[in-house]
């Protein structure tokens, strides 16, 4: 490191404010390989894109200012690790890029009746913009559509909807975690559950194609986010996704699952639950389509998610135009070709036993940490409550 004894004040400013991006950088892509579910670790696996870009423009700022030709091996040992740490976070980005082959491929088929679209939109409960939001469904006029963060004005709003999508299954709340779900073509079985929270519902149906002879299992999920207002961890958000993907694990049937995750397709949770479930991600080899936040051109990258198992082939995938949330919605039209499940299978991550484990654990924790929250409840009424109202 520079004597800063010699240099002006401005040029010590310098060096300081790399320094410190160096170590952040450092920090930020080291902390998500821990395995702890505390909010304030698990925050770092959604900005990888970001921490490349900040990263290089401080490998950058440290060359100009001359780091690899100082004495000693600190400035670069500095530029060594930026440039580990950049290589890190490509690898686990690029799978969601053009660059690598689809793990989904591209549909081959003409016929209608064997094609299912859809389009997930987390309509951000405080947004008034409902007239936006309906157009923008209307317009790509899906199979079934699944709105979160939906309170009983939203299901004003959305109501008209019924009349070309007469199959309902809602569960309005005034807690941001309400769901609307409708559908043109027929439901069986269909159900909302807690499968965790006792205020974070879950979808759960089975959905008939057009064709009149093939059923979809279908689930609609939202979990809690690790945020300081919403949950201290990421324990029960990864243990809801982790019992849907138990569900799942070795039935031979045509599967989706979607929704806001408040989870990124390349943490570690969402590939274990691939893993576990055996289902694919559409976003592997298209691209990001990132959908939080849409207020921040910056700082965005993809919470809101499809997976599908190998009978499934992608037609159209595209993220909507902003209709006044924080989040863009997510449109995809699938086409259900079973006769290439098995070359489609050999895409599939598969799980182990130390997978199984992994996810069997977790789903424990869940439960666990649910049971200690209801304790506390319990024995302090007015705590809860203030939350709550909070």
């Amino acid at each position: 490191m520079p004597d800063f004894d010699s240099l002006p004040w401005w040029l010590t400013t310098i060096h300081g404010l790399v320094m410190l991006l160096t170590l952040a950088s450092i920090v930020a892509t080291v902390l998500p390989l821990l395995r702890a579910t505390a909010w304030w670790i698990r925050v770092f696996d959604f900005p990888r894109l970001q921490i490349v870009a900040v990263t290089l423009l401080t490998m950058l700022g440290a060359v100009l200012l001359g780091w690899h030709l100082l004495p000693g091996w600190g400035g670069v040992a500095a530029l060594v690790l930026m440039g580990a740490a950049v290589v890190y976070q490509f690898f686990r980005i690029v799978p969601y890029t053009p660059l690598v082959k689809k793990q989904v491929g591209d549909s081959t088929l003409k016929d209608g009746k064997r094609h299912l679209s859809l389009v997930m939109m987390n309509v951000l409960q405080y947004n008034k913009q409902g007239k936006k939001a309906l157009q923008a469904i209307q317009k790509m006029d899906p199979d079934i559509i699944m709105a979160v963060e939906t309170d009983q004005w939203w299901y004003e709003q959305l109501k008209p909807l019924e009349e070309t999508h007469p199959y309902t299954c809602h569960e309005p709340l005034d807690n941001t975690y309400g769901l609307l779900f409708f559908s043109r073509l027929k439901l069986d079985s269909c159900a909302i559950k807690y499968l965790l929270d006792d205020d974070v519902p879950s979808l759960h149906t089975r959905v008939q194609l057009a064709d009149g002879n093939t059923w979809v299992q279908v689930y609609g999920l939202h979990p809690k986010p690790p945020a300081p207002a919403e949950s201290k961890t990421s324990t029960k958000r990864d243990a809801e996704l982790l019992l849907v993907g138990k569900a799942i694990d070795k039935k031979d049937e045509p599967t989706i699952v979607f929704g806001d995750m408040n989870d990124v397709a390349w943490s570690h949770t969402s590939e274990l639950f691939r893993r576990i479930s055996g289902l694919m991600d559409p976003r592997v080899g298209r691209g990001l389509l990132p959908t939080f936040h849409a207020d921040h051109y910056l700082l965005r990258w993809p919470l809101d998610h499809v997976f599908v198992s190998a009978h499934f082939k992608v037609d159209d995938m595209e993220r909507l135009p902003y209709v006044g949330s924080d989040h863009f919605p997510i449109y995809i039209k699938l086409s259900y070709e079973p006769h290439d499940k098995e070359e489609q299978e050999e895409n599939c991550e598969e799980a182990d036993a130390d997978d199984h484990a992994e996810a069997t654990e977790k789903i424990k924790e869940g439960f666990e940490e649910e049971d200690e929250e209801e304790t506390e409840e319990a024995e302090n009424p007015e705590k809860a409550q203030k939350e709550l109202t909070t």
